[in-house]
């Protein structure tokens, strides 16, 4: 290895060591690849590389539906429309064992495809649900769990901000990458389902039916609340989604008419108050700015890296593995995996993929080179569901303890762990059928 190629291994391994230590990702890369550019590259060499990232992150057409569909979600949820899906459902299902379990998971899939908002699924989730299922004698474990690992559906299933992220990044078309999420993103939902109702049949006390008096039992009343609180959010996800996958609309024009339908429901729910809008314009600017700095520190990185030659080196080194095309996949995923504990999904993407990215597109498993890339896309968005329940990071348990405090750290982790196994054996069969992701895309192709 050349003197540049080791200055860039430690870089890697100084990132790694300072973000464990817990320090900020985005600006740890920033300083990193200054300091280490400067050293290996020059400080007009590593300057003008850092422009250039700077710029071409802005240049980027697709970045502005970024906020814009960060917008769409807090503005959704500013409307109160995940209360009210989460009503309709509860009031349906209420005679079914397991009713609560089943309300979130098929709530947080819903509204999953009207926002990738994490952290605003996970914490409404646990405001809305959690009271009932302590109400309702739930299993404190298997309800944390539900609640924690469907609200991180948005990251997986469209309009995901990681989706957005991850097109440019591996030169794929973003609507096919939305396309290619829904297989797994479903399949993921569906499992959870199966796991948390064949438990409550197994033993009914995990998660008994509604008690009775809370139940709504007039079919107006049912009727009533299902057209209101399911029919207009699922118009405005076919209207969104429908344009992206039919390739009538870019992912930014799209998100904007997503935006403004998502304020036009505000306005007909009534909800539309210049509080709502402004406390949606902020935590829009806020979540959106913590992205984009990301995405522009991790692109600034990862030019510095590539160019100290590096990365070439890693990719050699994976290629040059003496396993069969599929093993040294599977290397890769458990790679992410692993990697989904200290990091969080922008720097994954951002920094890493795109090393391993020369490596996946020679490899020789009877898929064209643009099926196998949105293919091991949508493996990549599978693999870092594990980013939100894994620790030390593990967002989805702090907020969800933050708004649900009888419930402890301890008793999350553990229901989240049930259900990164579920991701596991989720990732495994998508792995194995790789027509679970591609059947869309080929069909809108």
């Amino acid at each position: 290895m050349t003197g540049d190629q080791i200055t860039g291994l430690i870089m890697l391994f100084g990132m790694i060591t300072v973000i464990f230590v817990g320090f900020p990702i985005s600006f740890t890369l920033l300083f990193l690849a200054m300091v280490f550019g400067w050293i290996g590259l020059g400080l007009e060499l590593t300057f003008n590389l850092t422009y250039l990232q700077i710029w071409g992150t802005m240049k980027d057409e697709v970045f502005p539906a970024v906020p814009l569909f960060i917008f769409m979600g807090f503005m959704t949820e500013q409307a109160g429309l995940m209360e009210r899906l989460f009503g309709a459902l509860r009031n349906l299902l209420a005679p079914v064992r397991g009713a609560l379990y089943l309300a979130v998971i098929l709530t947080a899939t819903i509204f999953a495809m009207a926002t990738g908002i994490v952290g605003a699924a996970v914490t409404v989730l646990g405001i809305m649900a959690a009271p009932m299922m302590i109400k309702a004698g739930y299993d404190a474990r298997l309800s944390s769990g539900a609640i924690a690992a469907g609200g991180t559906l948005g990251i997986l299933i469209p309009p995901s901000v990681m989706l957005v992220v991850m097109g440019p990044t591996m030169g794929v078309p973003v609507n096919l990458l939305y396309s290619a999420s829904f297989g797994p993103g479903f399949l993921l939902a569906s499992l959870y389902i199966i796991y948390t109702l064949g438990r409550s049949f197994m033993n009914p006390s995990l998660g008994p039916p509604v008690p009775k008096e809370d139940r709504v039992t007039d079919p107006l009343v049912l009727i009533k609340e299902f057209i209101v609180g399911v029919l207009p959010l699922a118009l405005l996800i076919g209207f969104t989604l429908g344009t992206i996958l039919a390739g009538m609309a870019t992912p930014t024009e799209a998100a904007a008419c997503g935006a403004s339908g998502a304020t036009l429901l505000a306005l007909c729910y009534r909800k539309l108050t210049f509080t709502a809008l402004k406390n949606a314009a902020i935590m829009t600017m806020m979540t959106a700015g913590v992205v984009i700095l990301l995405a522009v520190a991790s692109n600034v990185f990862g030019a510095v890296f590539t160019k100290l030659g590096t990365a070439q080196v890693i990719t050699q080194t994976l290629a040059g593995i003496p396993l069969p095309d599929m093993g040294k996949l599977i290397v890769i995923m458990i790679a992410v995996f692993l990697l989904g504990w200290p990091f969080e999904w922008p720097a994954i993407v951002l920094v890493f993929m795109p090393i391993v990215l020369p490596v996946v597109e020679g490899l020789q498993l009877g898929l064209s080179k643009l099926e196998l890339l949105i293919w091991f896309g949508a493996l990549i968005a599978v693999n870092l569901q594990t980013a939100f329940l894994s620790p030390p990071v593990a967002m989805s348990a702090y907020y969800l303890r933050n708004v649900v405090p009888q419930w402890s750290l301890g008793t999350i982790y553990r229901g989240m762990g049930d259900f990164m196994i579920i991701q596991v054996i989720c990732l495994t069969i998508v792995i194995l059928f790789p027509d679970i992701v591609l059947w869309l895309p080929r069909s809108l192709r």
